[in-house]
This record gives structure tokens, sequence and C-alpha cells, in this order.
């Protein structure tokens, strides 16, 4: 059974600048989504389900 695999990346600079800002938008929505429920857990004191952290304050769909 193949439990793991080592993979190297060799990217492009245009590669690796694109990978950068992934890496880089992946840690704001995270960052913004546990702000959201710390938030939440202060005011409510419980957590907030996915369907409604994907709601913004117009209610649109993010």
């Amino acid at each position: 059974m193949l439990l793991a695999m080592k993979v190297r990346l060799k990217p492009t600079p245009e590669q690796e600048n694109q990978l950068w800002k992934s890496a880089g938008t992946a840690r704001w929505a995270y960052n913004w989504t546990l702000a959201r429920q710390e938030e939440n857990y202060r005011n409510g004191g419980k957590f907030l389900p996915n369907t409604i952290l994907r709601k913004t304050d117009t209610g649109k769909t993010i």
C-alpha cells in the first residue's frame, strides 16, 4: 500500500508568482472566516454553520 509520495515542484517564475498569490488569498479567507467565527462566539456563544458564513452582510453568496 502506498502511504506517501514526495513531489518536487519546479515552477516557472510566473507560476511561482501565481502560487504565492493563491496562498495569500487562501490565508486571507481563513483569517476572515476565523474573525467572523470569533466575533459570533463572543456575541452569541456558538459558532456559525458554513452556509451562513458564505453569505455577506447584504445576503449575497461569496
